[in-house]
């Protein structure tokens, strides 16, 4: 063997065992927890062998002939065109790979998006916001509330971000692995259930992704995507949004908590209670109303306007505006309601009447406005529901 040879099979050795190890390493494709994401990462790594076989046999061929051909050895070129047979056997052998890898893909993916969706034990709302998700469980049970809430970025990583005006942003100062990954009120679903997820969005495009799950669907303003699950394990799994919302879609982080069904039947069950008790219309004084209010603003608002208040870019600052000094009823009807037409969104459907009080009262009140007035939860909710109970 010529010792051209012997160094082109010990690179190629050297390149497959290098390659075996770095499939378990966390550049790899993520093998999740499901049966669906298991098949995913198996499909994955048998097209990847395959692509590294014929990667080794094409690149062995042009790199052989460039070594064999060589102007040197052969200084007169071969005088003919085309090979009939190599060109048969270049397109036929590509042909019957598709075919061999098509087939168990089209399975895989027809089980995933269309065969496993119509049976199901648990449905679940999942709506995009910008920039937040909100998810809704739909209940067989007519004369209750369905349970539903909204997921918000951790406030820690809204101190840490550059959103912030409680910390300069340092990637140096990033020391927790869960840095814009955690969530205030995490998706509870029980283990070994089929859960049926209904996909959607209130104002642009985002896309819910769970890579544990092998489940990645767009969520549209208009139109309803569904995908499936079954989680065999319990854990905390997490995903991101994975499609371009706006200037904070790396804001939105998915957390899915999975835990036993006696542990979920206790935790829907307070849900639901909570759900059925209506808002919370007690009256807070001054100093509670704008402690709150600061924790909500900062939370819910600052994305857009600013820690201080000041804005940035198509959102307006809030220090001195007159849609804050103005009349104290438009300016919850901002809040509750939005602005048409406009990046403003309508928090009615999103925050109690308690949340919406402490905003309005903080935002009349801070950052020099000093209106001196306050609003408590039973105006906002009066002024919601047209000034009745």
């Amino acid at each position: 063997m010529s010792l051209f040879r012997k160094i082109a099979l010990a690179v190629a050795a050297l390149s497959v065992f290098t390659l075996m190890g770095c499939s378990e390493q966390a550049y790899n494709m993520r093998e999740g927890v499901t049966e669906i994401s298991k098949e995913v990462y198996e499909l994955h790594m048998i097209v990847f062998w395959v692509c590294v076989v014929i990667g080794i046999f094409t690149f062995g061929a042009m790199f052989y002939s460039m070594w064999a051909h060589r102007k040197s050895k052969n200084p007169n070129p071969a005088k003919f065109s085309h090979s009939t047979t190599v060109e048969l056997i270049w397109t036929i052998i590509p042909f019957i790979i598709l075919i061999a890898l098509a087939w168990p893909a089209a399975s895989l993916l027809n089980r995933m998006e269309v065969a496993e969706t119509d049976e199901f034990d648990m449905e679940i709302i999942v709506k995009g916001w910008q920039w937040k998700w909100e998810y809704k469980y739909l209940d067989n049970d007519d004369e209750s509330r369905d349970v539903s809430f909204f997921s918000n970025l951790d406030q820690n990583s809204r101190d840490l971000s550059v959103n912030s005006e409680k910390n300069t942003f340092s990637a140096e100062k990033i020391t927790d692995e869960k840095f814009l990954l955690e969530v205030d009120n995490p998706l509870v679903i029980p283990v070994n259930t089929k859960v049926k997820f209904l996909v959607t969005a209130e104002d642009v495009i985002h896309s819910f992704w769970v890579p544990d799950f092998s489940v990645k669907k767009d969520a549209v303003p208009g139109l309803i995507n569904d995908v499936w699950t079954i989680v065999p394990e319990t854990g905390v799994y997490r995903g991101v949004c994975a499609e371009l919302c706006g200037k904070d879609h790396g804001y939105m982080p998915i957390v899915v908590k999975v835990v036993e069904q006696t542990e979920f039947n206790e935790w829907f069950a307070e849900a639901k209670k909570k759900a059925n008790e209506g808002p919370d219309l007690t009256e807070l004084s001054t100093a509670q109303l704008m402690k709150d209010g600061e924790a909500a603003y900062l939370k819910y608002c600052s994305a857009c306007h600013m820690p201080n208040g000041e804005g940035t870019g198509p959102f307006p600052s809030l220090v001195g505006a007159e849609s804050i000094k103005g009349d104290i009823s438009k300016h919850v009807d901002i809040v509750l309601n939005g602005v048409p037409g406009t990046a403003m969104q309508a928090f009615g459907g999103q925050l109690t009447p308690a949340e919406i009080a402490a905003i309005v009262t903080y935002e009349r009140n801070a950052w020099g406005n000093d209106m001196g007035d306050k609003v408590q939860p039973k105006d906002v909710h009066d002024q919601q529901n047209g000034g009745g109970e």
